[in-house]
């Protein structure tokens, strides 16, 4: 599928993402999370089942699998 970027030529391929998101004022990194993007600018597109499955994920948050490091911009 042709990018939805205006100008830009590229296409979209699938691929897994990071997708970092704040849920109740808290920083929630998802790992390999299918998405759609722009082999050229890097533009990304969540497909709605995704998006769904990562709202039924954030209802039921378990234990991380991991815990990385966090520095804010000072």
């Amino acid at each position: 599928m042709k990018c939805s970027i205006e100008g830009c030529p590229g296409e979209y391929e699938m691929r897994e993402i990071v997708h970092p998101l704040r849920y109740r004022g808290e920083l929630i990194i998802i790992d390999r999370v299918p998405a759609q993007v722009c082999a050229v600018c890097g533009d990304v597109l969540l497909e709605p089942a995704t998006i769904r499955h990562i709202e039924q994920m954030l209802q039921h948050l378990a234990r991380p699998a991991r815990t990385v490091r966090l520095y804010e911009y000072a």
